[in-house]
């Protein structure tokens, strides 16, 4: 699951840790809903994630990690700014950013391949301590494109080419052979 909406709108937050709005506590509230069929709840310790994962944890009995692993992609000279502000220092940034998300990296950015490296690490652990377990991974768009990178074999060029709402869901299932998208971006649990 992705955050919701942070306090000061979308921005290329990366590895600030800004909390979330009321707009996004709502939002995730109202995508996980009554219904908790987890086991336990695996977080990025950044506080968008991290508080709302630490509440449903509360609230259900829940066991929760926090995975160092699992924060978002340091965006170097981006971090805090929004897509205009980045378009007006430099026009075109941002296109040519999502046409080769690996080479046209923000100054100071965390490389792409280390990123998906960290966050794959983090799922090999993930899965090997829970195996058989229906866990709850809180997290960041970056991190749910690595996550879907990892599991399906999408070669990291292509990664922004995933869109990632706030608060939605992405549901993969592990086989011993192989991984499985069952759905992505849903806001509700659509069992």
């Amino acid at each position: 699951m992705r955050h919701g909406e942070p306090v000061g709108g979308r921005r290329y937050r990366g590895q600030i840790d800004d909390p979330l709005s009321e707009k996004g506590w709502a939002q995730m509230h109202a995508a996980v809903g009554e219904s908790v069929p987890w086991t336990h709840i695996v977080s990025s310790p950044l506080l968008r994630c991290r508080a709302f994962s630490e509440t449903l944890a509360e609230r259900h009995g829940l066991p929760l990690t926090l995975d160092e692993r699992l924060k978002e992609v340091g965006f170097g000279v981006w971090e805090g700014k929004s897509a205009a502000e980045i378009e007006q220092d430099a026009p075109g940034t941002l296109a040519r950013f999502k046409a080769d998300p690996v080479n046209a990296r923000p100054q100071g950015a965390e490389p792409l391949a280390a990123f998906h490296a960290r966050v794959a690490a983090a799922l090999d652990d993930l899965l090997a301590r829970h195996a058989g377990q229906h866990v709850l991974l809180v997290g960041h768009a970056g991190v749910m494109r690595m996550a879907l990178a990892w599991a399906l074999h999408i070669p990291l060029e292509h990664a922004y080419r995933i869109e990632v709402a706030s608060a939605s869901l992405t549901r993969l299932s592990f086989d011993p052979d192989r991984a499985s998208l069952v759905f992505h971006g849903n806001t509700c649990l659509g069992r």
